[in-house]
């Protein structure tokens, strides 16, 4: 295997032996493969200038399940392989495309054993240029995290048919010959592609679930017995509350599932009784002391220990064998989640790990609402410097930066957050300003774009010719590949002088960072306290 996705890569360069994220060999490479197929399609449909429904969702669901900490079922993985290719072909004829065509629209396995043969050959080491393979993987993986977002809308019902195209064409570029400058346009398209995907992610979840409003959450417990949710998928917990009414079981939010809190649709259930833990790494402990079961609903599953593996399950793109599956919707229906509640009522209460309240749900739309107010608070100086630090939480312990950020930020500055990054910072009692919480919590990683409009909007009010006008710095935290969907949009948006960590992307060589730092200003981080100093003077 050669894996190097995520921000955990083996020693900052990939993961070669056993991922990091307790992936085995043939599953990297199954997933290796599977982007393949998805790569076929792709380019198939950006020859036909247009795209099959069913196809197209293969695609988007297809680099969704490579995402680190989705997929860790080999039977699941080669089963969608299969259907691929049997996709592939269908539109291949469908579409009558004939020609010189790259091998990944066309390549068919005999067996079982060829498929394993070809996962072997078709990861990031197929190309042997570094700085080629450097922008075709910047590019992979921002389409990767595009693709959760879409795959997110859609289940609410929201597809954006233009969207979908240009993801496809963007990665059908990433299977052909292409140059250095013909792929760096392709990572810059992909950033204006992204921002077009969490827009239409913020009006998938407003439209569908209310806008998010200031909510104080409980991080206690009760007393009835509880169903942990994580993940970040909004419908699935609306499905699970609706079946736990009146049974006695209560529902916890679990790492990026938090925010469900905020919006006004969800607050009419009096079984969603708080958020339980922090983000997805310090999952272990935590499951083990739910004592419930625990529902996974998209990426960040962290290989289960078996005292709680019985009472774990996955739905949609997250898999692990020999945990169960919830099965997808059918004709329109709902989930069948009952039994997860079955197994509920018969487990005792949570233990409890800490108590207090939280408060989050500073989308755009509430900070629009108080915008007077932080306007004439950075007009009086009361708040001199906002600083972004949205993102992924991990595991390394120079992750303990961004608490140090946290704390050594001067009492008149604001912090603006999205994402799991939060958990380093969101429970300091770092007081407010004037009344306004010095952490304003957007939401999940998708909510980023919340951040983006904030900004838009104090520019536009302020009436500044350049974002980075602004007293806003960018101190982003990264972990997978929605944080690259982020970043990069935020790129597009002309956002410069990001501070990226906890260590650049390993995928990133260093003549493409040469690019992004000439170009964007991108920097990675340095000692907390001397990059507050900077922050503080604009740099």
């Amino acid at each position: 295997m050669y894996c190097y996705q995520c921000q955990e890569a083996a020693k900052n360069v990939a993961c070669t032996v056993v991922g990091v994220c307790g992936k085995k060999p043939e599953t990297s490479n199954l997933l290796d493969l599977l982007e393949y197929i998805a790569q076929g399609i792709a380019v198939i449909s950006k020859a036909a200038e247009k795209n099959d429904p069913e196809a197209t969702r293969f695609v988007i669901n297809a680099l969704f399940a490579s995402i680190t900490n989705a997929n860790f079922d080999d039977e699941v993985i080669t089963e969608r392989i299969k259907q691929g290719i049997t996709l592939r072909d269908g539109i291949r004829e469908k579409f009558a495309i004939s020609g010189t065509l790259n091998e990944a629209a066309l390549w068919t396995p005999a067996n079982d054993a060829e498929i394993e043969l070809k996962a072997k050959e078709v990861g990031a080491m197929a190309v042997r240029d570094e700085d080629l393979r450097s922008l075709r993987e910047l590019l992979l993986n921002g389409l990767k995290g595009a693709c959760a977002y879409v795959e997110h809308a859609e289940v609410l019902g929201y597809i954006d048919n233009d969207i979908n195209q240009k993801i496809l064409n963007l990665l059908a570029d990433t299977a052909e010959d292409l140059t250095a400058d013909e792929l760096l346009a392709g990572v810059l398209a992909c950033g204006e592609l992204s921002v077009g995907v969490m827009a239409l992610l913020d009006k998938a979840n407003t439209e569908t679930y209310g806008n998010p409003e200031i909510t104080e959450v409980n991080i206690g417990v009760e007393k009835n017995p509880g169903i942990l949710i994580s993940g970040h998928d909004l419908k699935d917990l609306e499905e699970l509350l609706e079946q736990t009414k009146g049974t006695g079981v209560d529902v916890y939010t679990h790492g990026e599932m938090l925010p469900a809190h905020y919006y006004t649709a969800f607050k009419k259930y009096d079984n969603l009784v708080g958020n339980y833990g922090g983000a997805w790494f310090t999952q272990k402990p935590e499951f083990e002391k739910f004592n419930g079961p625990i529902l996974m609903t998209t990426n960040c599953l962290v290989p289960p220990n078996d005292s709680y593996k019985s009472r774990l399950f996955t739905t949609s793109n997250v898999g692990f064998p020999g945990v169960k599956h919830i099965e997808d919707r059918k004709d329109n229906g709902s989930k069948d989640f009952s039994e997860i509640i079955e197994i509920a009522k018969k487990c005792d209460a949570p233990e409890e790990l800490e108590t207090g309240k939280i408060v989050g749900g500073f989308a755009h739309a509430q900070v629009t609402a108080l915008a007077d107010k932080v306007v004439s608070a950075v007009k009086s100086g009361d708040i001199k410097r906002f600083v972004v630090m949205a993102g992924c939480d991990g595991r390394h312990k120079s992750r303990e930066y961004y608490t140090e950020v946290a704390q050594e930020l001067p009492k008149d500055s604001i912090i603006l957050t999205a994402g799991c990054a939060k958990y380093r910072y969101n429970k300091l009692d770092l007081g407010d300003i004037g009344g306004i919480p010095r952490v304003l919590d957007a939401g999940q990683c998708n909510d980023s774009y919340s951040l983006a409009v904030i900004a838009l909007k104090l520019k536009e009010i302020f009436e500044l010719e350049d974002i980075n006008e602004l007293p806003i710095s960018f101190d982003i935290a990264w972990y997978e590949q929605k944080a690259v969907t982020v970043l990069l949009a935020l790129l597009h948006l002309g956002v410069k002088g990001i501070r990226l960590g906890p260590t650049l992307p390993a995928f990133i060589s260093p003549n493409v960072a040469k690019i992004l730092t000439e170009t964007f200003d991108l920097k990675g981080i340095g000692d907390p306290k001397e990059d507050v100093e900077l922050m503080m003077q604009g740099k």
